[in-house]
């Protein structure tokens, strides 16, 4: 593994669809495949590897990145992609903050960003800069809308915060603290951490003083655990939400028992034996789930199909592009931005994606199921 500046790497060998070095169209991609991040990165990367190979008449050559999770490296990862790849798109970061980091990078060069993250900060507000920037996660608002739903039917009227102090906690707090007071919840304690803390002992120790009747907490991947199980450890009764951020396995194998009864709105890959097959991401999800446990020897988290929605989204825009320049070129990166925009009903493993020029998330409700954990396993919430 090369080192790559501060901290960047080569994540093994630069995948490709022919070892050629004239492969026709270059897809950059940064993970967090290391680093407090790693629990999202790691499928991502994984990921790679069954993205299409060759995009109508084109090969496409991906070139992934490790970031350690450092938004710094994030920078490094891009600059390095764009000046001396001459990459076409870019797929990634992981994290939000580091998503956030690069985006005046990718307008400036005005390559396209498929950003797997959670917040919706990347491409909310919409502006000159984020018009790059397309993101294959659900926007908080949809998740949050049907979390504040379970609450209301569930006779919960005081709600504790506690969120990462980042892009993704901060927007999570902005958009649930709307809908919670338009809906008469009343947020009785507002607690941020770190995600590389190893204890959050104080804030929890507030959130159970306040006494709410339910806490919700906004993290990715695995610090999503480190509250909850607080939580448990002090004694907390009340409900325990979590956003889209918790939806991956080792959520489920780190907290164990202390995550029993957690609500959460999330992919629908995490239940999916209980979807209807009428469902048209049923398909889509149940074929990426078994090329990444052929090639992986384990099921993947959510955050990879992620990834690889990215690729479905790419393999529909990239064939439209190519009709107005050839790949490499300013004008086939604009061409492919404004093909991505023009997205319409596009079968996800998580979702529709229905793109325009001021939506470049494209999911409604349709790409979000309510999910209870029971048993220490994941089920439709009933």
């Amino acid at each position: 593994m090369k080192t790559l500046g501060i901290g960047l790497a080569l994540s093994g060998l630069v995948l490709t669809a022919s070892l050629s070095a004239h492969a026709q169209v270059k897809i950059g991609v940064v993970s967090s495949a290391t680093g407090p991040t790693a629990l999202v990165g790691i499928p991502q990367k994984n990921t790679v590897q069954l993205l299409p190979p060759k995009i109508g008449d084109l090969t496409v050559e991906y070139i992934a990145l490790d970031d350690a999770s450092d938004p710094t490296a994030s920078v490094t990862a891009v600059k390095k992609l764009i000046s001396e790849q001459n990459v076409d798109a870019i797929i990634g970061p992981s994290g939000s903050p580091n998503a956030m980091g690069v985006i005046q990078f990718v307008a400036e060069a005005g390559v396209p960003l498929l950003a797997p993250v959670g917040t919706a900060a990347v491409v909310t507000p919409m502006d000159d800069k984020k018009k790059w920037v397309f993101k294959t996660t659900q926007n908080d608002d949809i998740i949050a809308t049907a979390l504040v739903e379970h609450m209301l039917k569930s006779g919960v009227k005081t709600v504790g915060f506690i969120g990462t102090g980042d892009p993704y906690g901060e927007n999570w707090h902005k958009v649930f603290s709307a809908l919670a007071e338009k809906n008469g919840l009343r947020i009785t304690a507002n607690e941020r951490f770190q995600r590389s803390d190893t204890s959050a002992t104080g804030q929890c120790l507030k959130l159970v003083g306040a006494n709410p009747d339910a806490v919700l907490i906004a993290a990715p991947g695995g610090p999503s655990v480190l509250p909850q199980t607080t939580l448990h450890d002090q004694g907390y009764k009340g409900r325990l939400y979590q956003t889209h951020g918790a939806a991956l396995p080792d959520f489920l194998k780190l907290g164990g028992k202390k995550v029993e009864g957690t609500i959460l709105a999330a992919s629908l890959m995490l239940v999916l034996p209980e979807i209807a097959d009428s469902n048209p991401s049923k398909k889509v999800a149940a074929e990426y789930i078994a090329a990444y446990e052929k090639a992986h020897g384990a099921r993947p988290a959510t955050f990879g199909a992620n990834v690889f929605d990215a690729g479905l989204l790419l393999q529909q825009a990239i064939p439209t592009a190519a009709k107005v320049a050839k790949p490499g070129t300013k004008e086939f990166r604009a061409a492919l931005r404004d093909s991505l925009e023009h997205t319409r009903e596009l079968v996800g493993t998580q979702g529709i994606y229905n793109m325009s020029a001021t939506d470049h998330s494209g999911f409604d409700e349709r790409g979000r199921v309510l999910i209870a954990v029971k048993d220490g396993a994941w089920t439709l919430a009933k």
